[in-house]
């Protein structure tokens, strides 16, 4: 089995055609299930973008079907699925390829942080051989696609590409909204360099806050998004705005929703559609209210307090708080955090102590399947579980999943911030040699590795500056007439 594994990770080639083959088999499989069983093996939401799909292809809007709330931009993607036939799978193959594309950029942000290759691939195989996430691109949700753009976009801001980091960020956050956390996170990271001031005025902080950085970052997210909303707009009116925002904000969705919400968004739906209640019963909704500790969380406290150490595990906690804390959470919902869990596992308290990552998994497992019996028993078996049963196991899942983010926020805390750094524009056309350059000056900085799955480099028997300088007296070097002595470190 050792020399199997050992196979595996050995290349790259090979860790990406067992991922392919993995997404293959069970795509096949999908179609298989389909064909013969009433229990369908495609998600629900693939036939909602595939009908908005047909829709388009009829000269129609994608809003003319029923519960379609996303952007336009995904029916049009999925455009070939109406020409029927085996292209009606040409989503679940789109979502699945995603799926290696992500695994691409993972692999390379993992290996930026100084791991070897094997190393790099069998964190980057958390992602590309999960089975989790191989069985919901497979099935025709279109998270794998976002999870790209994701990971274009901390790939571009990592290696100091803000212009197009912006561009991908207004992208991102128009396909789907809660991207727009990540922009908290990037900006609060866009330090300027200390300056000589000690107690600089309010007018000098706001100054220096507004640099030019954090300026063409925000100018330019701002007008991608604004650009892409006004062309979806001018060409599909108001549907287009209710469908893919507003309904957000008062959405009381209960099924499949591992949310504690999930029992009060139930009652909120049957007194939805009865006519006694009144209007102003109903004025002020819990679910319009329910954003207020998801955002406090993923774009203020935890931005604030970790961006500027580890910004890849802040996106993993904001992610996470994100998911936990919003009214409606669903196992796609998963694939959002599960994404950055290899950038953050080489460094992470769960991969350092391995009793309490495999407690934390396992936790999170089993929290799971709690609540999927008692989903299985009211929506399979039509037994009323709402109380205690769905109610409870929403709780537990609710706690297991606060106190691994307690465990994430705990690891990104207890870095060092990182040297306030002024990023240039023109980065962005910066040459090959130069990043080499750069990444040997890092070391050099560096010398000895925070992470253990790096080999540490002894500094004691390396010269500094010219080696024939004698300096065995270093260690009492005499400062003047007050005798003060240098001690040497």
């Amino acid at each position: 089995m050792s020399s199997l594994t050992k196979a595996l990770f050995s290349s790259r080639t090979s860790v990406f055609s067992t991922a392919f083959l993995l997404r293959t088999v069970l795509l096949v499989y999908g179609i298989y299930q389909d064909s013969v069983s009433a229990l369908k093996y495609t998600d629900i939401d693939y036939y909602v973008f595939t009908d908005a799909a047909r829709a388009l292809a009829r000269h129609s809007s994608p809003y003319d079907r029923a519960t379609y709330r996303y952007t336009p931009l995904l029916a049009w993607m999925l455009l070939p699925t109406s020409w029927g036939g085996l292209w009606f799978h040409f989503g679940k193959a789109l979502f699945a390829l995603s799926d290696l594309i992500a695994g691409w950029f993972i692999l390379r942000l993992v290996k930026r942080k100084g791991l070897q290759e094997e190393r790099a691939l069998r964190y980057a195989s958390v992602w590309l051989l999960n089975p989790m996430v191989a069985n919901i691109s497979t099935r025709g949700s279109s998270e794998g696609f976002l999870c790209v753009l994701v990971m274009a976009l901390l790939w571009t801001f990592e290696t100091r590409r803000l212009a197009l980091s912006g561009l991908l960020l207004g992208l991102c956050v128009h396909f789907k909204i809660y991207p727009f956390i990540y922009g908290a996170s990037m900006i609060w990271a866009l330090e300027s360099p200390s300056t000589a001031i000690s107690q600089p005025s309010i007018s000098q902080r706001l100054l220096r806050f507004a640099n030019p950085n954090r300026i063409l970052l925000v100018l330019i997210s701002i007008s991608t998004f604004a650009a892409l909303n006004l062309l979806m707009y001018n060409v599909y009116g108001a549907p287009f705005l209710q469908h893919t925002f507003f309904h957000h904000l008062t959405r009381i969705d209960h099924r499949h929703n591992f949310s504690p919400y999930n029992t009060l968004l139930y009652l909120s739906s049957a007194q939805a559609a009865d006519p006694s209640i009144t209007q102003g019963a109903r004025s002020i909704s819990f679910e319009s209210l329910a954003f207020i500790p998801q955002l406090l969380l993923s774009t203020v406290l935890i931005p604030v307090a970790t961006a500027k150490r580890d910004l890849p595990t802040t996106m993993l906690a904001q992610t996470l708080a994100f998911v936990t804390f919003n009214k409606v959470c669903t196992s796609q919902y998963f694939l959002w955090y599960l994404i950055f869990l290899p950038l953050y596992l080489p460094d992470s308290s769960l991969r350092r102590r391995p009793a309490l990552g495999v407690s934390a998994l396992t936790l999170w497992v089993l929290g799971q399947a709690l609540w999927l019996q008692q989903g299985y028993q009211l929506e399979f078996l039509g037994h009323s579980t709402f109380v205690p049963g769905l109610f409870g196991a929403s709780l537990i899942f609710f706690g297991i999943n606060c106190w691994i983010l307690g465990i994430v926020v705990g690891d990104a805390a207890r870095k060092p911030p990182h040297p306030s750094v002024s990023v240039s524009t023109l980065d962005t056309n910066e040459a090959s040699s130069s990043s080499t350059a750069t990444s040997e000056a890092k070391q050099a900085k560096h010398p000895i590795a925070v992470n253990s799955d790096l080999k540490p480099r002894s500094t004691a028997a390396r010269p500094h500056g010219n080696s024939g300088v004698d300096t065995s007296s270093i260690a009492n070097v005499h400062l003047g007439p007050r005798d003060r002595v240098l001690k040497s470190n």
